[in-house]
Formats: structure tokens, sequence, C-alpha cells
């Protein structure tokens, strides 16, 4: 084939310094012409499916579709320009048909079925006799099964959903862009810490305006929220950051970004492919490739958390509320109050605000505390590395053995831009397998977005972004410690989704470990490493609030399965009136009725977690559980500990159920005492 479209040459890394959106058509109707050629031969005849022929065969064959496609999809998150979105969303209807035929094709069904029902089986590695029997499953719930006159609508209805996804983040992302408060009077900024305001003076000068430039990006709205004394300033933002993408049209917003009919029809759509399988309801094809059994099962697991934290959410409240009367002379606390006075309460509770911790917490330190901890860990070295960029923000690192084998390598994109959709990720570039010319190593992408640095000075992180980079970071180590040589169980592949977050969220702990945080802290003007004093006041602060963080958490879960289980789009009942009931059973801080949360709830509409958001709290329970290992060892460190985790959790990716990892790793059924005791939820 040939490479002279750069989106074609898989010799080694993605040529994001050639790739540009004309070749993005060319290169994957190629792919997909390809791809069905070999499909086709693949089915032609009717001789015994075999793994080397058939499974085997149509993996290697897929792969540089996947790859091709997968770097579209990545610049489509973090250079949304115009260009690159006409290129992507012209091949999504495209793409999004192939993968409907793929799974519907029941040729290759029959062929996967043979291969399980075939003597060959038995002689199959662990990891092959998984792909086999994840094929079935997943074949199953892709419709192959269904009578040949409804496939069409199938197709139909995945091809329809794909594209309303895309809409729906693209709508949530274009109503972020459009807001902006420019301030000209500076007393009204009263509060606001200097490199939030540094950057708000460099927007604004970029922008062409005087004064002061405030948007709903993360790293701009939140210290306003946080921390700026004008209380109108904070409801205005609040109001606009809270109708993004809502049907009000006073300025934030836009009719055609609306999303509110969009997660309508998503709903109603997902209804009828559920239906179309012979399940309830979309809830139950969700949980047929996860952990949780039933619909039922994680309603129940989510109310039993909310009877134990919802106590220590009304105290935090009640707390809240008091403070706000009694010290800051608010009678008439509001939901745009909360993150000011929580600040406010935590300085006077435990004399240290975030901002001030953020000094010590700079990039180059953080970078270098993170891989201190991977490496001692897991006996790898992190090293930086060089390769094609897609901006001049990213950094690229790669892993290698005590011995300086390669392991694999990983893009940094730590910044905020107004073209890359918001909050952290991370995704695989090239997973790990055995090919014809060996082990291809694994390649993956860290997300985030964080505040990028003003003159100088490096970048500042807050202990909460310092956790959203770890937690990225472990999704990264599951992808690229594995040792998984086919591609549908290597990595996070083939992971049970409710169980997916356990690495991530393992690793956060270690940002609560004074070893760890003592090596990754040097303030940005002195140097100094983080005081222990300061330290230990963040420890005794760390479950500030942890009630009212569980329960809402809890409220966004039991929505989502809500919504996919219990809700019938055409009984003129909205998403709205869902999440309000479920506001009244377990919120203890009801936002305003004009409140959308839903239009920006892109996880669930814009991404992959419809009626699967509870595995956030799923997979704490895993990794809290996890870490206690090493507590017990009394050593975060542990090697034989470090070792195991290693062996029984990470490398082993999707090539057995994850419960079989977790008792393999913990040597019995995980228990929720350590999520509960971490979160300082058991009771004195």
């Amino acid at each position: 084939m040939t490479t002279a479209n750069p989106l074609l040459d898989f010799s080694d890394l993605p040529r994001f310094d050639l790739v540009q959106p004309e070749h993005v058509k060319p290169a994957i109707e190629s792919l997909l012409t390809a791809g069905r050629t070999l499909i086709e031969r693949l089915t032609a005849d009717s001789t015994p499916a075999t793994w080397a022929d058939f499974a085997g065969a149509l993996a290697d064959g897929l792969e540089d579709f996947g790859r091709a496609w997968g770097v579209v999809g990545h610049l489509h998150s973090v250079n949304d320009v115009p260009a690159w979105r006409e290129a992507y969303n012209e091949m999504l209807p495209e793409v999004s048909r192939f993968y409907a035929e793929l799974g519907q094709n029941l040729k290759l069904f029959e062929k996967y079925k043979a291969l399980r029902e075939s003597a060959e089986y038995a002689t199959l590695t662990v990891e092959q006799k998984k792909v086999v029997d994840n094929e079935v499953r997943d074949f199953r719930l892709s419709g192959a099964e269904l009578p040949e006159e409804q496939k069409p609508r199938f197709q139909a209805i995945m091809e329809e959903l794909s594209q309303l996804s895309a809409k729906f983040a693209e709508n949530l992302l274009d109503a972020t862009n459009a807001f902006a408060e420019i301030v000209t009077d500076e007393a009204l900024l009263a509060g606001l810490p200097e490199d939030a305001l540094a950057a708000a003076k460099t927007a604004a000068e970029k922008a062409g305006v005087a004064g002061w430039k405030f948007t709903l990006h993360a790293p701009s709205y939140g210290p306003v929220m946080q921390y700026a004394d004008n209380r109108e300033l904070r409801a205005r933002l609040y109001r606009a950051y809270g109708t993004r993408a809502a049907e009000f049209t006073d300025g934030t917003s836009k009719p055609e970004w609306d999303n509110t009919p969009l997660m309508q029809r998503m709903l109603a759509l997902r209804q009828e492919d559920a239906q179309m399988l012979g399940f309830n309801n979309f809830a139950e094809v969700s949980l047929a490739p996860k952990m949780a059994d039933s619909p039922a099962q994680v309603l129940a697991f989510l109310r039993e958390l909310a009877a134990k934290a919802k106590p220590f959410a009304e105290k935090d409240i009640a707390e809240l509320r008091a403070f706000a009367r009694d010290e800051l002379g608010m009678s008439d606390f509001q939901p745009w109050d909360a993150a000011y006075v929580s600040e406010k309460l935590l300085q006077a509770r435990y004399a240290f605000s975030e901002q001030e911790v953020k000094q010590y917490f700079t990039e180059p330190k953080v970078l270098g505390g993170l891989f201190k901890v991977i490496e001692s860990l897991f006996n790898v070295k992190v090293k930086p590395d060089t390769a094609p960029v897609w901006h001049e923000d990213v950094k690229f690192f790669r892993l290698e053995t005590s011995t300086g084998e390669l392991v694999g390598q990983f893009y940094l994109d730590l910044y905020a831009r107004e073209t890359k959709r918001g909050g952290a990720w991370m995704d695989e570039a090239r997973a790990r397998r055995r090919t014809a010319g060996g082990i291809q190593k694994p390649i993956a992408y860290l997300n985030c977005n964080f505040a990028r640095p003003n003159g100088d000075k490096p970048a500042t992180f807050t202990h909460d972004e310092v956790n959203t980079l770890f937690h990225e970071t472990g999704h990264g180590l599951h992808h690229l410690l594995t040792r998984g040589e086919e591609l549908g169980v290597s990595g996070i592949h083939g992971v049970e989704w409710d169980a997916v977050e356990l690495p991530s969220q393992f690793m956060e702990n270690y940002c609560w470990e004074w070893e760890v945080v003592e090596g990754m802290t040097a303030h940005v003007d002195t140097g100094a490493t983080l005081p222990r004093a300061l330290f230990d006041k963040m420890l005794a602060a760390r479950n500030f609030q942890g009630g009212m963080m569980m329960v809402r958490q809890i409220e966004f879960s039991l929505f989502d399965m809500l919504i996919h289980s219990d809700f019938d789009p055409k009984s003129g009942l909205t998403v709205m009136d869902v999440l309000n009931d479920v506001r009244k059973e377990v919120a203890v801080l009801l936002p305003p009725v004009w409140q959308r949360f839903p239009n920006s709830f892109s996880h669930i509409f814009g991404g992959g977690y419809g009626a699967g958001y509870f595995s956030y709290k799923w997979a704490e329970v895993l990794s809290a559980d996890a870490y206690a290992a090493f507590e017990e060892a009394g050593n975060p460190f542990d090697a034989t500990v470090g070792q195991r985790f290693l062996d029984e959790i990470l490398s082993v990716g999707g090539s057995r159920p994850a419960i079989e990892s977790f008792k393999a790793f913990r040597g019995r059924e995980p228990s929720v005492d350590a999520l509960l005791r971490h979160s300082g939820m058991v009771a004195a």
C-alpha cells in the first residue's frame, strides 16, 4: 500500500508533522475498501475456521484501519479546528457503517462460532480463547443474529448514534467557546490569584480587548468560582456554565447548539437498539460485557453507597451554610457560592488554601515525581523521547526495562486550548501485540486541560490536577505495561468497563504519600519543598466535604442508569425530570431550576459511558481495596505487592475476567471497607 498519504504510514509513529485534513478521506476510504475485501476473502469459502487463517488474519488486516481512524479521532479531540471537524464528520458515517456491517456479518459470526466449537479451540492460548469468546458475545450485541430484514434498521441506528454523539460534543465545545466575560474594573476581581489574573489578562490581549477575559474552560472558570469575592461575577459564570448547549438564548448559547433534542433522540435510539437485540433496555445491553450483572444490582450498589454517604454529605452542607451565614454574612447561600465558601471554610479550618499549595507543584517536579513512582513500583525507566507532535506543548516519553529494552511510549498533552475538548483522558495510538516481525510496542496519548505557564515560570498545578495526571497515567500504564500478545485483549482491550478505572484510581493514592509529595514539590519562586506541616493540613483536609463529593458522583451515576433502564423518551417526561427525582433522593445541594447539567454530560452522551458512569464508583471499591494491600504490607512501594499488582492486574489486560484478576491479586472478593475508610466515612 502506498505511503504517500501519511495516514497510511504505519512503519512507526503517527506522522503528526505531515498529516492534514485532506488526507483523511482518501486514506480511510482505501482502508475501508481493503477491510471489506479482506472480510469477503475470509468468509468466501466453507473451509473450517482456524486461528491463524481466520481470527488472527482478521485482526492483522483491520489493525491499520483502527490505527488510522484513531489518529483522525485524536486530532478531532485535540485540534478541533473547522477543517479537522469537517474531515472527521465527513467520514464518521462511513466508519460507523463499516463497524455496523462488521458486527452484523453473519458469515464472520458463523466462523467465530465454528472456531469456538472446533477441536483447535482447546489448543488455543488463554488470550486467543478470550478473543474468540468476546467476539461471539459482541457479534450478538451488534445484531448479528437479527433477521436480515431488521439489519438495515439496526445499522441506521448505529450510524445515527455515532453522528449524534459527535454533534453533542461539538455543540458543547462551541457553546463553551462562545462565552467570554470581559472585566474592565479590577476591583471586581478581588480574591483571584495572581496566576488566574495573569492568564485572564493574556487572554484579553490575545482577543484584542482591554481588561481581563474569563471563559468557561476549566483553568479560567474554576478559579473564579473558587476565589472571586464578587458574587455577581460568580453567578454570571455559573449561569453560563450551567446552561451550556441548552435551550436558553441569553447570550451563552444558540438554538442550534441545544443538546436537548439530541439527548431525547439518543435515548430513543438506544432503547430501540436494546429491544431489537432482545433486551428490556439499553442498560442491560451496556452491562452485558461489564462486571456488574444487572441494572438492579448497580442501582442497589449505588443506593447502598448513598445511604452510607448521605449523612456525611448532610453534615458537610450544614457546616457550609452555617459558615457562609456566620462568617461571610451570606444569609441566602446559593450554589454559585459553594466552591467559594468551601475554599474559605477550608482555609479557616485547616489554615491553608489550594492556591498556597499550588505554588509548590511545578510541572518539572510533578513529572519527575510521577515518573519516580512508576519506576519504583514497576521496575521500569521513563525517559524523554522524540516524535512528531500535533502541538508545540506536547511532550513524548518512552518506558524501558532496567536493561534498556523498549516497553512502550506515550505522548503527554497537558494544557487547555480552545480547540481541545475539555476534561482529561487517555487513548491509544498503538496496542501491544505479536506480529510476524515480533512484538509491536504500545503507544498511548495522555491528555489534560491545565492552565499554561505564564512568562518564564513553569506551570503550577493544584493538588487536584496532580491527582488527575496520576489518574490518566494509571490508564496509560494499563495500556503500556501489558504483556498481551493478541490485540483483542492486550492492555485495556477487552477489560470490562467497570474495571478499567481500577489502575487509574489506584495511582491517585500516591499523591497522598509524603515520600512522593516531598519529592515532587519545589516552590515556583523559592524552590523550597512543600513543608511537612502544610502537607499534614492537606491530609487532615483530604476528606473535606467527602460526603458531598460522593453523593454528587452517585447522583450522576443513578441518573445515567435510570435514564437507560427506566425511562421512556416517548412518555412526555424529560431527562431533567429524571435528574430532579434523583436529586430529591440523594443530593444535598440543589441547583437552580434552569441548570441543565445533562446537556453537558459528555461522558454518557458524547463518550462511551452510557449506562456505565457507575463504573467510577464500582472501580473505586476495587482500587481502594487494591491499595489497601500496600497499606497492609506497610510500604506503598513494597516490591512484592507491586510485582503482584503488575502480574495480576496490569499485565494480563483483558485476557481474563477482571474479578478473577482482582481475586488473584487480593486473594479474595473485593470489599467496600477500604473505600469508606479512605473517604473518611467510618463513623467515629
